[in-house]
């Protein structure tokens, strides 16, 4: 047997030996506050990537002249469109308010287990609060 295999034994509760993985594994933890949302800031790197390229299209769309604009207008005004526009929002406060989580981290406060929980928790409400807000004001000042 290796080092790596002997490693990988352990007992579970009533003595038998078990194989176990040698690092965290989504078998083997549940799910925490602080797993969820830095899996959820990852995706939503990628979700503001991808909206970008949305953004860009409909500026190229403006630059293109009124027949593109309307286009591209008529899509965004869309229900799939504006899901997408919403899910860019929402994508966008997230990673805006847990990147200042993270500044926090490093800065060096926060890391006690009350505060990353309390942070957390924080960052989920201002983002559902900021998206509503800057929703509800867009339609507010459409009327």
């Amino acid at each position: 047997m290796d080092a790596r295999e002997a490693l990988m034994l352990g007992r579970d509760s009533e003595g038998r030996l078990v194989r176990r993985p040698l690092s965290p594994h989504l078998q083997v933890y549940r799910p925490q506050i602080t797993s969820v949302l830095s899996v959820l800031h990852r995706f939503s790197g990628i979700a503001l990537a991808i909206g970008t390229l949305l953004l860009v299209s409909w500026l190229m769309a403006l630059a293109a002249g009124p027949v593109a604009f309307a286009q591209a207008q008529d899509f965004l005004g869309s229900v799939l469109g504006r899901l997408l526009l919403f899910g860019w929002t929402l994508a966008l406060f997230y990673h805006l308010c847990n990147g200042i989580r993270h500044l926090a981290w490093d800065a060096g406060w926060g890391y006690d287990l009350a505060t990353v929980t309390r942070t957390g928790w924080l960052t989920v409400g201002a983002t559902i609060g900021l998206t509503l807000f800057a929703w509800i004001l867009g339609y507010a000042l459409i009327d």
